[in-house]
């Protein structure tokens, strides 16, 4: 199975690559800003092709007649049974900014530090035109399944991170790309995970649902390793193609056996989630 993996270089997309090459038969093609950074990579680098994808400057080139930045992906996606896109805008911490969440704290007063973006970073460059210009690739190239991660709380536009650096509105433009994809014709799996942790998979039961119901679970959250093997096991499966869903980690029940296997957990999730809530289409 061929996969092309976008945002390796990212701590999900990373372990999504590193899950795939544990399978001897998989061909893997990952995209990193810079090959220079290849030594930080968490998947060993000589499994796996690599090729510089600069979603900035696709963003920028994006409807232009020959795209230089994304020629070298549209080659590595043809023959594709998968695209992975694991990429995603990053706010940076404005650090003069914390001076004043922790003084605000000292007098019990609770805060958010600034943030801001990196230039040509920005969620409608990379999370709506960046993506935008993946799935145009994947479509010119008859890749078979698109998986997106994504993000849950898109149906609240007035979500707190929309108004992270300066009411940038990324789970907005997340939407606008997810809802792009459906409207492409290339079958797809959309997945939005909770609040993303960095702690071991495997050990937390797999809690599917749609339209953000799950917000009102405590915790919300879900190891990056459990999506990463969730969206790899997505791939090529009958049961989700065309879907779209959110999922968080939860405690198993004392004495219980975990039930993460993704094709009778999507098979009892009937639902899709509903774009015409928060539509940015």
């Amino acid at each position: 199975m061929k996969v092309v993996v976008t945002g390796a270089g990212g701590r999900t997309g990373g372990l999504i690559v590193k899950q795939l090459l544990e399978t001897a038969d998989n061909s893997v093609i990952g995209t990193v800003r810079s090959k220079a950074s290849s030594s930080k990579l968490q998947f060993d680098v000589e499994k796996a092709a690599l090729i510089e994808l600069d979603l900035a400057a696709a963003a920028a080139a994006a409807g232009t007649a020959d795209n230089a930045a994304v020629k070298d992906f549209a080659a590595a996606l043809q023959g594709a049974d998968a695209l992975v896109i694991a990429t995603s805008g990053v706010p940076q911490i404005k650090y003069l900014s914390l001076f004043g969440v922790i003084a605000g704290r000292l007098v019990g007063r609770k805060g958010m530090p600034d943030f801001t973006w990196k230039k040509g970073e920005l969620p409608e460059q990379v999370d709506w035109l960046g993506q935008k210009v993946q799935i145009d690739a994947a479509k010119a190239a008859g890749v078979k399944q698109v998986v997106l991660i994504s993000s849950m709380g898109g149906t609240d536009p007035d979500h707190f991170l929309n108004k992270m650096g300066d009411n940038a509105r990324i789970l907005d433009w997340k939407r606008k790309a997810e809802q792009y994809l459906m409207s492409s014709g290339v079958p797809y799996t959309i997945i939005h995970p909770g609040g993303l942790i960095d702690e071991a998979g495997g050990a937390k039961q797999l809690v599917l649902g749609v339209d953000d119901k799950l917000m009102a679970n405590n915790p919300r959250n879900i190891p990056r390793a459990d999506v990463a093997a969730l969206a790899v096991g997505c791939i090529g499966l009958q049961e989700a193609m065309n879907r779209s869903f959110d999922v968080i980690a939860a405690p198993p029940a004392e004495g219980a056996a975990l039930g993460n296997d993704p094709a009778p957990l999507l098979a009892a999730l009937q639902a899709n989630c509903d774009y015409s809530i928060n539509s940015q289409a």
